[in-house]
């Protein structure tokens, strides 16, 4: 029997939580001010996806390694879908605005196109579209 999720939710360890929720807010995303402390917020990317904004002393009592830093090595891409190529643009500019880091040049296969980004700790965020009526 497969696993059948319903919600998922991405844990990530951030410096300055208040830089953190100003910068993605910037972006577009709201928070959950349910699951909203001085340690964690809760970002709402989509029905049932989330992104937990951690103190990195919040993240710590998660975890018995040490937290990458993410400026100098990579764990994971978030890669987060959008409806157009220009919601794309718009999503990657507001970061790129708002204090993010460009890390890779624009992916464009005319089916799909994508952009990427490195947040104010490094974590790195791709948005892409792709045409799915090309795809089947």
């Amino acid at each position: 029997m497969a696993l059948q999720s319903k919600q998922i939710y991405v844990n990530l360890p951030v410096k300055n939580l208040k830089a953190s929720i100003d910068f993605f807010s910037a972006i577009g995303f709201a928070f959950n001010e349910q699951f909203t402390d001085e340690n964690a917020t809760s970002m709402i990317i989509g029905d049932n996806i989330y992104a937990m904004l951690l103190s990195e002393a919040r993240f710590k009592d998660f975890i018995d390694k040490p937290i990458a830093d993410a400026k100098s090595a990579a764990q994971v891409i978030v890669c987060l879908s959008a409806d157009s190529r220009e919601q794309v643009d718009e999503i990657a500019d507001k970061a790129l605005a708002a204090g993010g880091r460009s890390y890779s040049e624009p992916q464009d296969h005319g089916f799909m196109y994508g952009r990427s980004f490195e947040d104010l700790d490094g974590h790195l965020w791709e948005i892409m579209w792709m045409d799915t009526a090309a795809v089947e």
